[in-house]
């Protein structure tokens, strides 16, 4: 069954409940395959909190780039970065900032990461069980700092989620991420993770890596989200 030519695969990717003669959902690889195409998003897991980094790829040289958003605050003590079709994160993020806010109204303390993960991981699952609807488009790297300490996870479009230490997703993710496995250290502090966080970007990005088109963000414990400015990210790209 796996010999299957492309035109005897065709008319499985049809509808997204139908499975093909070897097991796959072909709109779920779809997705995956536009997830890999967007611009790279990078997380790391430090002792003392997570960094976030996104490439906004800037194509037109009209756009101003803080336009272009790529990393959100979803609660205090954590944030997000998107990978793949914005406007399908923006609907995530979204729907992760209200269950936050509806958990610390409810239980009066901030909701842990994994459960938000959970949540946010259920409803991109939703999405390839039912017909008349397409999957998510979008990958989402979630950071956090709770109970359990620093906390790195990414959800997929099948509705898949795994805790990282450090990975990236994205064009030319395979890169970077073979990067960070082989500088990747334990117990690395927020500023040694956005330095490690920047040296993968550029080896994703070789000629295109432009500090106007990095977003990079950190959540820890003592500062709770906080997004660097162009003179702080800078500093770091100097170093």
């Amino acid at each position: 069954m796996t010999d299957m030519l492309p035109h005897e695969i065709m008319g499985y990717d049809r509808a997204i409940t139908v499975f093909s003669p070897d097991g796959r959902l072909l709109q779920v690889e779809y997705a995956k395959k536009t997830v890999s195409q967007g611009a790279i998003s990078i997380g790391i897991k430090c002792k003392d909190g997570v960094v976030l980094l996104a490439d906004k790829r800037v194509t037109e040289k009209l756009i101003v780039p803080e336009s272009i958003e790529k990393i959100y605050k979803i609660d205090k003590h954590i944030g997000a970065a998107i990978t793949g079709i914005m406007s399908d994160g923006r609907v995530l993020i979204q729907r992760a900032q209200t269950k936050a806010q509806s958990h610390k109204i409810t239980y009066d303390e901030p909701i842990d990461v994994i459960s938000l993960v959970k949540d946010i991981s259920d409803q991109q699952h939703i999405f390839t069980q039912y017909g008349g609807a397409r999957p998510y488009g979008v990958a989402l790297l979630i950071g956090g700092y709770d109970a359990s300490g620093s906390r790195l996870f990414m959800t997929e479009p099948s509705g898949i989620f795994f805790e990282y230490k450090a990975v990236g997703v994205g064009e030319n993710s395979s890169a970077a991420n073979k990067f960070l496995e082989d500088n990747y250290k334990e117990n690395i502090t927020k500023e040694q993770g956005i330095k490690l966080g920047l040296a993968a970007l550029k080896k994703a990005l070789g000629t295109k890596f432009n500090k106007e088109r990095i977003d990079v963000c950190v959540i820890s414990k003592k500062t709770g989200f906080k997004k660097l400015t162009k003179e702080e990210i800078l500093k770091y790209i100097k170093k």
